[in-house]
């Protein structure tokens, strides 16, 4: 692991401009099984009728919303994943500038409850809620306290999470920034994921830098396309790379 660590800090260390894109192996370390995992999405149809493929749609949320928002307060509000060491090493990188951007794909806001600024959530946030009528913004606490549909104030219309939710588009502007600081990068950093995710290999291929890393714990097929490979979750690789300590000194 040593000789491994020692390389990644000496590609981040030549790097002008480096990217992180951060899968559901994130989430994972946080304590969270994601809801494709095949037991949870077997107990979630079990728990409710349907499955996760039908109940997080758009669909859902404008055919049934109180089975939608039961869904949603109980299985999404309802785990949020605790905040590792991963989130925390990242923002000390950014820090001391061998970070340029995030690309995230969960909701949860990790990167940031952390200190992470540039960071793109490229599936929306939970913390982020809007009437579709008026526009009117809502914290993710007044969703979670709903104690049915949670309504707009104002409208007393279903308020949207403002999640990218199954079936549905990306929002445009995500898309093109991604792909633009993807274009960018010297470094790219799949962190939590592989080569092969649903959502990163459409990016993936805009990527013409130096230095592919690739940091999951579990095999995959595609490892072998990237320049340095550390199989294990990020979170007991990245405090390795110590810029905590460069950010303290450079704070004095």
């Amino acid at each position: 692991m040593s000789d491994k660590i020692t390389q990644l800090r000496q590609m981040l260390d030549e790097s002008k401009y480096t990217v992180a894109l951060c899968g559901s192996g994130m989430l994972e370390e946080g304590g969270l099984e994601g809801l494709k995992k095949q037991d949870r999405a077997y107990s979630i149809e079990e728990k409710y009728g349907w499955g996760v493929e039908e109940m997080y749609t758009s669909v859902f949320y404008n055919t049934r919303p109180e089975r939608f928002f039961d869904f949603y307060k109980n299985e999404i509000l309802g785990h949020i994943p605790r905040e590792t060491a991963s989130a925390g090493a990242l923002a000390d990188m950014e820090r001391a500038g061998k970070l340029q951007c995030i690309i995230d794909t969960n909701v949860y806001e990790q990167m940031e409850r952390a200190g992470c600024r540039n960071v793109v959530n490229l599936h929306g946030s939970i913390y982020k809620n809007q009437c579709p009528r008026c526009k009117r913004m809502y914290p993710m606490s007044y969703i979670r306290e709903s104690k049915r549909v949670p309504l707009c104030e104002d409208c007393n219309v279903a308020i949207r999470p403002l999640v990218s939710l199954t079936g549905e588009m990306v929002d445009s502007q995500n898309m093109t920034r991604t792909t633009q600081e993807i274009g960018r990068a010297d470094v790219l950093l799949l962190l939590g994921t592989t080569l092969a995710s649903e959502v990163f290999k459409q990016y993936v291929k805009y990527f013409s830098g130096r230095y592919l890393v690739v940091i999951h714990k579990e095999a995959h097929y595609t490892d072998t396309e990237a320049d340095l490979l550390i199989m294990d979750y990020p979170m007991n690789v990245l405090p390795l790379l110590h810029y905590e300590k460069e950010t303290g000194e450079n704070a004095q």
